[in-house]
């Protein structure tokens, strides 16, 4: 009973912040929908489509980069790997095909459309990290309580983000991530889901013991090793059931605009709800408007804000439209989005319609996904709280975030991702403050691309 109600008001706050709210004129966006897209169409205006009209460049920068042999702590890529595999995590699995399951296939689109001006927002987010970061001896620190207190000049917002931001780093990813991994490995090898705990948590200690050296190190191999593997299995299942795919495509844009979606919603409801679980499973595939990418982006060994912010562009392009499009499409071309299935044995079952053992590449791909998040986000959070309690608060945090990871695989899965839904709105009200207060700088890094650019 008490584990009840705490559902039920885990649930019913987060409801209250990302909606759809019931009005006496009918469904309505959540406030925080309507935050996050007006926030990403706002930065796409004033950073004249930069995401899309650089988009070569990113793609450049992205196989090309070097340090430039200034101060920072990791490589341009080694960033670039680090926040690829903190934000690549069981979101773009379980959360994608919750998304689907819970929302319909119209969900797919507001995913899509909101990576599309997410890439903007995250963009201005990791030239802010670099302009803003802060050197104490060998230490190096960025993110939003750093542009927060020292761009923005507002100290108070800054502690209350880190703290925020802290908590949701220590009592969401070591939920959510381990979560998701026991419940494929425990539907396709029946391993029991405390032993799965148990090992990650050993593994995760391992890397995050060492800092964010240990960290670049260890993600710069794992980080383009998940996204192959899964982008190469998903390919096969989506081109095996190809019959399917203008269907499905249809599906997804009539779903998302539809009065009455696939799933039985009733009039007016069914566009609210695919918005809702779209947006929302949207933000935490690639985390835009969280802040975090400033913290890693900050660490680069570079001077250039610009060239950062290209890799964020490219970081929420490989999120949004290559994985996330990924887990999808191949439950929707294989049907079983609607077999009750949820959460990663959904997508674990899609791939067995087409490949042998498909769930057992679904299970290897969720352990990697997860693994790697749960290491990117322990320095995350890390970050937060040292702002708030300082460099003592690092080894207590490494052990708890650990030990948490144990619990977090026997979880109770809807609350879980109710608590992680919940936690990331509340960290994105501050952060998007200062991203807008401090977009000028975005747009002086834009305008600093277009000059490189001109030059023979």
């Amino acid at each position: 009973m008490p584990l009840e109600l705490l559902a039920r008001a885990i649930n019913w706050m987060t409801d209250a912040v990302w909606g759809p709210w019931h009005t006496p004129a009918g469904q309505i966006p959540g406030p925080l929908v309507l935050l996050l897209m007006g926030v990403g169409v706002y930065l796409t205006l004033r950073l004249r489509f930069v995401q899309i009209v650089r988009f070569p460049q990113a793609v450049r920068t992205m196989v090309a980069q070097r340090p430039t042999g200034v101060r920072g702590v990791l490589t341009p890529f080694q960033t670039f790997a680090t926040a690829l595999a903190a934000t690549i995590g069981m979101g773009n699995i379980a959360g994608v095909a919750t998304a689907v399951v819970s929302g319909g296939p119209g969900a797919v689109f507001w995913i899509w459309c909101y990576g599309l001006f997410a890439m903007a927002t995250k963009f201005t987010e990791a030239v802010l990290g670099i302009s803003f970061r802060v050197t104490s001896g060998d230490r190096l620190a960025a993110g939003p309580p750093y542009y927060l207190r020292d761009g923005l000049k507002r100290p108070r917002l800054a502690w209350a983000y880190a703290l925020i931001a802290g908590v949701a780093a220590l009592t969401t990813t070591p939920f959510t991530q381990p979560n998701s991994i026991a419940i494929v490995l425990d539907s396709q090898l029946a391993v029991p889901r405390w032993a799965t705990g148990i090992a990650v948590a050993i593994l995760t200690w391992l890397v995050i013991i060492g800092g964010i050296k240990s960290i670049g190190r260890a993600v710069e191999k794992l980080a383009p090793l998940k996204v192959l593997l899964y982008l190469a299995g998903g390919l096969v299942v989506i081109g095996s059931h190809a019959s399917e795919i203008p269907g499905v495509l249809a599906m997804i844009v009539r779903e998302a605009v539809s009065f009455k979606a696939a799933t039985g919603a009733t009039a007016g409801i069914a566009i609210m709800t695919s918005m809702r679980y779209g947006l929302a499973r949207g933000v935490y595939a690639n985390e835009a408007g969280y802040g975090t990418a400033a913290v890693v982006y900050g660490t680069a060994r570079s001077d250039r804000p610009g060239q950062q912010g290209l890799n964020a562009v490219m970081e929420v392009f490989v999120v949004s439209f290559v994985t996330s499009s990924i887990s999808a499409l191949t439950i929707l071309v294989s049907g079983v989005w609607r077999s009750g299935q949820t959460s990663t044995a959904v997508v674990a079952q899609a791939f067995d319609t087409a490949i042998p053992g498909g769930g057992f590449i679904v299970a290897f791909c969720a352990f990697l996904f997860g693994y790697t998040a749960l290491i990117g986000w322990a320095y995350y959070g890390e970050q937060f709280l040292e702002y708030i309690f300082g460099v003592r608060v690092t080894l207590p945090y490494r052990w708890i975030y650990c030990i948490l990871i144990v619990f977090g695989a026997v979880a109770q899965v809807d609350l879980v991702w109710a608590w992680g839904d919940l936690m990331n709105g509340l960290q994105v009200f501050p952060n998007v403050v200062g991203v807008v207060g401090l977009s000028g700088f975005g747009v002086a890094a834009a305008r600093t691309l277009r000059k490189r650019t001109r030059q023979p």
